[in-house]
Formats: C-alpha cells, sequence, structure tokens
C-alpha cells in the first residue's frame, strides 16, 4: 500500500500552472483522501481529474482539530488501500497537518510517496537573498504582544549568533500588524523579506532592511505572506 503526498496550489491558478501532469495522472486511481478542507478538497479534486466522480470517493477530514485519536484510526485504511493527503495549499506535513498519519505510515511500512509542488517557505527563501544554507521555520509568533516582541528578540538573537535566516508565517489578518511589531522591535540593520501572494499574478516580494522597510511602508494586507528576517 502507498500514501501519497499532493501538493496543492497557493492560489486560484490552474493546476498544470504549478503541478506537473505525472501528479495528476498518478493519482487518477485513488479513492481514499484525507483532506484539511472538504470543500476545497472536492474543487482541487474536480479540477484534477475526478470531474462527476467525486461522490464515488472517500474524503476524511484531517486538520488540526481532528484528535490523534481519529488519526490512529485513519492510519488502519491505510493496510486496505492506496491513499493520499492533500492540505488546503503547498505542501502537506510542511506547515500544514499530515505528518502524524505520515509517521504511523511509515511504523505501519506503507510506502510513502511525496510529489514535486509549490512550498510558499522555500520559494520565498529562495527568493529573499537570505542564506539559504542555514535556516529555520518558526510557524506563528505568540499573538501577545509581549510574547511576540520577546520571540522576535530572541529569532533575531538566533539570526545573528548562526547567520541564519529565520522563516515565519501569520494569519494574512494580522500580517501588517506584525510587520509594524517587527519595524518597532528588530535592529535597523536587520533584513526582512515579504513574500506575498506567491505564484499569484499579484505576487510581490521584496527583501529590505528594518530602515528601509520603515520609509516605504507598505501595506500587506489580507493576503498570504511569509516573512522571513536575517540579522
Amino acid at each position: 500500500m502507498k500514501l501519497h503526498l499532493i501538493p496543492t496550489p497557493l492560489g486560484e491558478n490552474e493546476l498544470t500552472e504549478v503541478l506537473p501532469q505525472y501528479l495528476l495522472d498518478s493519482i487518477t486511481g485513488i479513492n481514499l483522501f484525507f483532506v484539511e478542507e472538504l470543500r476545497t478538497a472536492r474543487r482541487f479534486l474536480s479540477k484534477a481529474g475526478f470531474r462527476g466522480k467525486i461522490d464515488e470517493l472517500t474524503l476524511l477530514e484531517l486538520n488540526e482539530h481532528t484528535p490523534r485519536e481519529t488519526i490512529e484510526e485513519y492510519s488502519k485504511l491505510l493496510k486496505t488501500r492506496d491513499a493520499a493527503i492533500i492540505s488546503e495549499a503547498g505542501l502537506p506535513a510542511v506547515a500544514d497537518p499530515g505528518a502524524l498519519l505520515v509517521e504511523l505510515a511509515h511504523k505501519m511500512d506503507v510506502e510513502v510517496i511525496p510529489y514535486v509542488g509549490p512550498s510558499s517557505l522555500m520559494m520565498a527563501l529562495m527568493s529573499s537573498g537570505m542564506n539559504g544554507q542555514c535556516f529555520a521555520f518558526n510557524g506563528y509568533l505568540p499573538v501577545k504582544k509581549e510574547e511576540r516582541r520577546s520571540a522576535l528578540i530572541n529569532i533575531e538573537k538566533i539570526s545573528s549568533q548562526r547567520s541564519q535566516s529565520q522563516i515565519m508565517i501569520e494569519t494574512p489578518y494580522r500580517n501588517d500588524s506584525l510587520l509594524e511589531e517587527m519595524l518597532s522591535t528588530l535592529k535597523e540593520s536587520t533584513k526582512i523579506c515579504i513574500a506575498a501572494d506567491i505564484t499569484l499574478p499579484t505576487q510581490y516580494i521584496k527583501t529590505k532592511s528594518v530602515a528601509q522597510w520603515k520609509k516605504a511602508h507598505p501595506t500587506i494586507g489580507k493576503r498570504p505572506c511569509v516573512f522571513i528576517i536575517q540579522a
């Protein structure tokens, strides 16, 4: 049995603009999908070649609210037929749900097959001009202001000590508040990359120092965005 890890577009792209055709061809025989969100998964699968056949598929929700016990129950199905994980955008199990099911698949000796697809984290890093040899992904920073400021100071310190690029993401409606926090907390010489709407026509990727960003006063808005800093 096999567990396929299926990337999805980062926005409303045509599938073949960002996903290889062999990926779309390889999933046509699968009828068991673990998905982050049912509605968007159905739309993706319809575009991927399952139009008119969605009702014949088994779609099981797997997201941040899925209890571990449920995922352990899901894993029993991996011994019965090939299956796939689909997250909302980008790569399953990377800043998205799925890692626990993949871990259980390995324990059960189920073959895990990853596919080529867009990763906003790696695409942001490769276009930032920052250190691509040494980097860390911090996920979401704390919501509370003082905790977030403390986290930023610590991340900047680590970046300086290790010459390490520090990647983070935020809920879109908090993008601008996070940026303001960065500009008021980080040193003037620290670089910040703002990478929003990656792969979309509205893509915006710029790297500037804190001092330069203070003069530019950018507004990101409610867009998917990756932030990278390097001290």
